[in-house]
């Protein structure tokens, strides 16, 4: 449930509704099988496979369709019949391929050759989108590297990279690559990276063997790094080598970095003009262990959430996501110095009880400081007075806020007119903004990021909520 204060007021939103199937007059005609097999083959492309091979019983105009639609397979968890249903697809699609997709839970079951078998199928000729699950230990199949020309999106799981497949790699034409649960050398990773000329999405997690990541990529627009050393529950992996900086030397196209959960990274920003999304920032924990990450622009660092000397700003980030134990007025308005071009602040943490008064400590900024923010949103907001406190600063104060979020646990509508008034929404400094108060997960948080094709959205932080 959702409620918006706008101008008038709170209101329920209202959505109009038409019946499946149906024009609004009523009327039950089948538009869609009169279109051309081609684009009917695309449709069922966009299907999960169980989907896909349904179809055919929709009518007899659709049931070739299936078999001659660009394959898209995706097999998730399957077990053992993992093997007897992908080796039947395979042998009776007659292609060309487009997504071919098998995870941890099915590749358990499947021995190297059984799968050597599967990517050298005609039916996977000319695949766009390899999401494959290796096996512990298994080098990268020298077969996967028949798409090599083809290829736009490719996530290489549970393989050590470290076996040399005897030819060179080369992905002409590849866009998106992630690197999951895999083992290998700082050489070998630069050279892959370096063998894809015009990638733009990176993703690297629970991967060892390297201790230092450099990007160099005239092309490269989303970089993600996540809990690197770690297996996949997040405990730290003993004996192998565990990744400790990441340079940014030269990527002017990047435009997205983020930090999904990585201990005591260090990250240097050398040149990415571009840049404008950052997160997840998170500040040490209560415990005192140093665990944050150090990220470095020339000679400004910011240590987990606390700027360590702002000797210069950074003007081209425009959003910012961060992670506070306690809600701190005073390190988001730092951390808005820093980034003085600030459009979007996404805030995930837990609710606290401290005092976050400002009036007169900040009267003197409020004065001189252009808050540029137009989209807030706070997390697990109860209505704790430090909470009020902490969110009136940019209700009274943010004269470009266009849109404020308030994820809360209750829908009762006593509760949420109460705090509207502790708000003092009806004193807001910028009169068209619109509060939302809603008990759906609007933040998608560090963990939710799990796939190189979510680097590849608009805004890789919010849900449509």
């Amino acid at each position: 449930m959702e409620i918006e204060m706008e101008a008038g007021g709170p209101s329920s939103r209202r959505r109009r509704s038409v019946s499946p199937g149906k024009d609004e007059d009523g009327g039950g005609v089948d538009h869609i099988s009169a279109l051309p097999d081609a684009v009917l083959g695309e449709i069922i492309t966009l299907l999960p496979t169980k989907d896909g091979g349904r179809t055919r019983i929709l009518a007899s105009r659709w049931r070739h369709l299936w078999r001659s639609a660009p394959l898209n397979l995706e097999c998730r968890d399957l077990g053992q019949l993992a093997v007897v249903l992908v080796s039947h697809i395979l042998s009776s699609h007659q292609g060309p391929g487009r997504r071919f997709c098998i995870t941890q839970g099915s590749i358990i079951y499947t021995s190297a050759t059984t799968m050597d078998a599967w990517l050298r199928s005609a039916a996977l000729d000319n695949l766009q989108e390899l999401d494959v699950w290796y096996g512990p230990h298994r080098p990268l199949s020298a077969s996967t590297l028949r798409f090599s020309n083809t290829l736009r999106v490719f996530t290489i799981g549970g393989c050590d990279l470290a076996y040399n497949t005897g030819q060179p790699l080369h992905f002409p034409m590849l866009k998106q690559l992630g690197i999951e649960h895999v083992s290998v050398s700082e050489h070998s990773l630069h050279s892959l990276i370096a063998s894809c000329p015009i990638l733009e999405c990176l993703f690297i997690k629970y991967s060892v063997g390297f201790s230092s990541i450099r990007i160099n990529s005239p092309s490269i627009k989303s970089v993600a790094i996540s809990r690197c050393g770690t297996d996949g529950s997040g405990f730290h992996l003993v004996g192998q080598i565990h990744l400790h900086e990441l340079i940014i030397e030269n990527a002017p196209c990047l435009e997205t970095l983020l930090d999904l959960c990585n201990k005591c990274l260090h990250v240097s920003v050398v040149s990415a003009p571009k840049l404008e999304t950052l997160g997840f920032l998170s500040e040490q924990l209560s415990d005192g262990m140093d665990i944050s990450t150090r990220l470095v622009f020339g000679y400004t660092a910011i240590q987990g959430l606390q700027v360590d000397g702002l000797a210069m700003v950074v003007r081209t980030v425009k959003v910012l996501a961060i992670r506070m134990e306690t809600l701190n007025l005073d390190v988001v308005i730092e951390l808005m110095k820093c980034f003085p071009c600030l459009e979007k602040l996404y805030i995930q943490g837990w609710s606290t009880r401290e005092n976050c008064l400002w009036r007169r400590k900040h009267r003197e900024l409020i004065k001189c400081f252009d808050i540029r923010l137009k989209t807030i949103v706070i997390s697990t907001y109860i209505g704790f007075w430090s909470e009020v406190n902490f969110a009136t600063f940019f209700v009274l104060n943010a004269k470009s806020l266009e849109l404020m979020i308030f994820e809360v646990n209750s829908s009762n509508e006593e509760f949420i007119s109460k705090e509207q008034k502790k708000l003092q929404l009806d004193n807001r400094a910028s009169r068209g903004a619109r509060f939302r108060f809603t008990t759906d997960r609007c933040l998608r948080g560090r963990l939710d990021i799990d796939h190189v094709r979510d680097l590849d959205l608009a805004d890789p932080f919010i849900r449509r909520c």
